[in-house]
């Protein structure tokens, strides 16, 4: 497996991977948990897939997309949109409580993560285990590329543990709520932007570099343009 990071400007260099991950997120956040988001009968797109948004994708060594996650700076405007916790909190989405978090985070030292997705295909613990840290790698790698120290997501509150046996420093923010519609608890968790605890490295057997991968740049720099 190989990550691969990129943004609106340098999705063009990986082929469909950007469009095949929207189609595994279509296949989970819709078909499996009927979560009631834009989508049509291929693919998932919301609002916050924007030029502000970064992403962090696994393929398998036959350059399937199988897991991936989005990220941008609690910083970040699009038209009437911020980000996904601030326009929750803001009471502009009715499926997320405001009060989820407690107060209004708005600062480029802090980066969101959302739509965090692994295939069905990745079915033993270990290669599922191994996604979840290649793109966790990713997203910390692109967040500290900008300046960030921490990333916040509102996740299943079961992540935090996964994402401590990972090695990420990973906290709960605030209060639990239930999702009557998939059954689940969330909660924002939070972790550093900072690469997993060496004691929790992947092994160098099981890691196979993208070779290509672009390093990820300023969003003002003028090769992003």
């Amino acid at each position: 497996m190989e990550n691969v990071t990129f943004n609106m400007a340098g999705l063009h260099r990986h082929g469909s991977a950007f469009y095949d991950y929207l189609r595994l997120r279509k296949a989970f956040f819709v078909d499996r948990l009927g979560w009631d988001i834009p989508h049509d009968d291929e693919a998932e797109m919301d609002q916050y897939d924007n030029p502000r948004a970064w992403y962090s994708l696994v393929l398998d060594d036959a350059g399937c997309v199988v897991g991936g996650a989005r990220c941008m700076p609690t910083t970040a405007r699009w038209g009437v949109h911020t980000y996904m916790l601030r326009d929750a909190v803001e009471g502009r989405l009715g499926s997320i409580p405001p009060t989820v978090m407690h107060q209004v985070i708005e600062t480029p030292a802090v980066w969101e993560c959302t739509r965090l997705v692994i295939s069905d295909a990745l079915s033993r613990a270990a290669d599922r285990s191994l996604c979840l840290s290649l793109i966790c790698e990713g997203l910390v790698e692109i967040a500290a590329s900008q300046g960030a120290r921490e990333l916040i997501s509102l996740s299943p509150v079961t992540l935090m543990r996964t994402l401590r046996q990972l090695g990420f420093a990973a906290e709960r923010r605030g209060d639990s709520y239930f999702n009557d519609g998939d059954g689940r608890h969330y909660a924002v968790l939070s972790m550093p932007a900072c690469p997993a605890s060496p004691h929790h490295a992947i092994p160098a057997g099981m890691l196979v570099a993208a070779a290509h991968r672009a390093r990820p740049r300023a969003l003002h720099a003028p090769q992003t343009v």
